[in-house]
């Protein structure tokens, strides 16, 4: 019964969060306060990193978005640079913390379940400093599965807590620079064309690599 005790608090607790998430509006109210986040921008760069960085992190953990979304929401808010800066450091955080989350409340029930498959044992368990590094990039290169279902995920598997989060914030740069500088000229004139034009090429080379990883070494 104990091995059950953890998972039992750790699904409680994620439904309470997402009862108040969809009394407080989750997604949809951050992405309708936008206009008070670009006025404090204005008035107080400091701060709104601050709540970015706060209310990204906890997103990350909370709410099944895809990874994309919280790199779109940066590059309507700041600057590219900026933008893309803030977007990897508080996704990178939330990520720790879920994936923490799940080590701690899920692994012990979950773990053996997922090693009764032969595959996914020796895909998460069994050579996990490889496997699991290549299932960083292929995941962190295209942010489009709900982000926080993956970092819940990787807490199951024997990747060490360092080199996950190393590997999660260089991975996910090149797709957050993309997302940040396509959002960022949907609401730039003045720099509209050359801030989607290297979103574009961004996207293109981040889609590239994933596919060929995947043929690579997911088929393999």
């Amino acid at each position: 019964m104990k091995r059950f005790l953890k998972p039992a608090v750790f699904l409680i607790l994620m439904a309470v969060v997402m009862a108040l998430g969809k009394y407080y509006g989750g997604a949809e109210r951050f992405m309708s306060e936008l206009p008070v986040l670009q006025e404090i921008v204005r008035q107080n760069p400091v701060k709104a990193m601050a709540i970015y960085i706060i209310a990204t992190s906890a997103g990350c953990v909370l709410l099944a978005m895809p990874g994309a979304m919280f790199a779109v929401i940066a590059g309507l808010l700041f600057e590219p640079l900026t933008g893309t800066v803030l977007c990897l450091t508080a996704a990178t955080l939330g990520a720790v913390i879920a994936f923490l989350a799940g080590r701690y409340f899920l692994r012990d029930l979950v773990r053996p379940m997922l090693s009764k498959s032969e595959i996914l044992k020796r895909l998460l368990f069994d050579d996990a400093e490889h496997s699991g590094i290549i299932l960083l990039m292929i995941t962190r290169l295209v942010p489009l599965f709900p982000y926080n279902l993956q970092n819940f995920a990787y807490g199951l598997t024997d990747i060490k807590l360092l080199p996950y989060t190393l590997y999660t914030f260089l991975f996910m740069a090149p797709g957050a620079a993309a997302f940040t500088l396509g959002a960022a000229g949907i609401g730039n004139e003045e720099r509209r064309n050359l801030y989607l034009f290297i979103a574009v090429i961004l996207a293109v080379i981040v889609t590239s690599a994933g596919i060929l990883l995947r043929r690579k070494f997911i088929r393999r």
